[in-house]
């Protein structure tokens, strides 16, 4: 059954929620994020329990039944290979993608999305480093952690980065990118702000919460 646009993007809210232990999520937790009320937020998740998607009742949270998992993982594919093909295809920077993807990620045609798979030459990640899952719905787990647990002297790649545009044009701005290799100079625990180096040469200072948003891999 095809879903609705906004029907998909709760089932896309939800796993982001969830992950892939299929962890349960509160209402609230889902209207926050799609800055809605939690009415609002009842009525759809009571429509998508209808239709076998999801596992809700009140007060127990919410999880993805396999199929809702599957549909979710096949929205999220779409969204992933059309941010690669923004930046590796149109030159767009990896900061001015996800609004336009989030866009296309709706498009119906499975012959589109298989036939721009196979145009891209079937990447394994978008361009901020996030798995793209294959046609079956199947997603790479990566070995990765915040870069803001990283131990003083120790170094690490960067392999994936928040999708926050201010983020991203902030990183560009001081040298960060996917394969970026960081070394940890100082953590300073004042305010739990980093001394970092890029690639064996400049020297950086990152907040706390920049540090949070960027997943490496030593």
């Amino acid at each position: 059954m095809i879903q609705t646009t906004s029907e998909e993007n709760y089932l896309k809210t939800i796993f982001h929620h969830t992950g892939i232990g299929n962890q349960s999520v509160t209402t609230n937790d889902i209207a926050a994020t799609l800055g809605t009320k939690a009415a609002s937020v009842t009525e759809m998740l009571k429509k998508l329990a209808a239709q076998k998607l999801i596992r809700y009742k009140k007060y127990n949270g919410v999880t993805l039944t396999d199929s809702g998992k599957q549909q979710a993982l096949l929205i999220i594919r779409k969204h992933r290979l059309w941010e690669y093909f923004l930046v590796e295809k149109l030159k767009f920077s990896w900061d001015e993608i996800h609004e336009v993807a989030e866009q296309l990620e709706h498009i119906q045609s499975d012959a589109l999305v298989e036939r721009l798979d196979s145009f891209l030459e079937n990447p394994k990640f978008d361009p901020h480093g996030d798995p793209i899952p294959d046609k079956k719905g199947i997603i790479i787990n990566t070995d990765s952690q915040k870069l803001i647990d990283l131990s003083e002297k120790k170094e690490a790649i960067v392999n994936l980065v928040s999708d926050q545009p201010e983020l991203l044009r902030h990183l560009s701005k001081i040298g960060i990118s996917l394969g970026s290799k960081l070394k940890v100079l100082e953590k300073i625990p004042f305010d739990n702000s980093m001394l970092l180096q890029i690639n064996g040469k400049s020297k950086v200072q990152v907040s706390a919460d920049i540090a949070k948003n960027i997943r490496v891999q030593i």
